[in-house]
């Protein structure tokens, strides 16, 4: 499942707002969220595996971010069943539980899935966007599943409940995987990947409270990529990860969806504001040759000049990169 390693926009830019506060990492996630025996670590001991990353911060008091809890507006993610060791094949499944302790079983369509789940090591690698299967009977979200590796994994379920009213959450997990386990934590920024012959360039940067323009453009051979095909009805997706909490935003291209059978590329624009100093890993899924690739960066966001938080989005427009 490793997807580390390696999108003219089509008439509008992503948005991405990092909404968040400056939080440790021994606030990430309280809970023990596997049924393998090794899931049992408590995940501030997971979190202290590996060194801090965090640089010097503006910080201000910014509203927690998604993806740092297990529960939210009466939702809950049950603990994580799947496999206990890396090679294992096997099925990773999961229920959200409603406000009345019920299985939920009734979900908004949203960029064409019902479910978005993201799986991420806490050091940043093996990196991975799936949609997995809902048994209408039981409420239990399962997909095949085999871990490449050991180490300390994040398990985001990204969703909307059906029905008016009801708001996009994502809720997380953290699943222990057995073995020896080094962390591969970055210790420099990256702004160019290399996937599958594609050369994917981020130009741009990010200051704290400030919004600022950053370019993905995908060539091969250096030659620009005019093929981007749409995919969940975009030509990007992107998901933001602060390092040290790992708090999540899964971002969407704003303006019109993509044309049935149109082609985008090779560049897609998007708007970045970061709420504090540091660290932060992006994921950019995009098509090509009905293929998925996923590249990936390492941004370190400077110091802004001011204390003042910018405005925070929508719930709707938080979700800029696309699922």
């Amino acid at each position: 499942m490793n997807a580390a390693g390696r999108l003219t926009a089509f008439g509008a830019g992503l948005a991405v707002a990092f909404t968040a506060a400056y939080v440790t990492a021994a606030a990430v996630v309280p809970d023990t969220a596997a049924t393998s025996p090794q899931a049992q670590t408590s995940d501030a001991a997971a979190e202290n595996s590996a060194p801090p990353t965090e640089q010097a911060s503006s910080a201000v008091p910014f509203a927690d971010p998604p993806g740092l809890s297990l529960a939210e507006d009466g939702y809950v993610l049950s603990p994580v069943r799947s496999p206990s060791a890396p090679n294992d094949r096997g099925t990773m499944s999961f229920t959200i539980v409603d406000p009345g302790g019920t299985p939920l079983l009734d979900y908004a369509t949203v960029h064409d899935k019902q479910l978005h789940l993201i799986v991420v090591r806490s050091d940043g690698q093996h990196f991975a966007h799936v949609h997995p299967r809902l048994d209408a009977a039981t409420g239990t979200w399962s997909t095949p599943w085999t871990w490449n590796a050991a180490g300390t994994y994040r398990v985001f379920a990204d969703f909307q409940p059906a029905g008016a009213g009801s708001a996009k959450l994502t809720l997380t997990r953290t699943v222990q995987v057995a073995g020896a386990f080094v962390p591969a934590v970055a210790s420099a920024t990256r702004t160019v990947d290399d996937i599958a012959g594609y050369t994917v360039k981020l130009d741009g940067a990010l200051t704290a409270g400030v919004s600022h323009e950053l370019t993905a453009t995908v060539t091969r051979d250096g030659r620009p990529v005019t093929t981007l095909q749409p995919y969940l009805g975009a030509y990007g997706h992107l998901v933001a990860l602060r390092e040290g909490d790992l708090a999540y935003l899964h971002v969407h291209p704003e303006g019109a969806e993509p044309v049935p059978g149109g082609t985008g590329g090779p560049a897609v624009s998007f708007a970045a504001t970061a709420p504090t100093a540091g660290r932060y890993l992006l994921y950019l899924d995009f098509k090509v040759q009905d293929t998925v690739h996923t590249a990936s960066f390492v941004v370190d966001a400077a110091p802004g000049g001011t204390n003042e938080p910018a405005p925070e989005p929508s719930r709707d427009a938080g979700h800029a990169g696309g699922h």
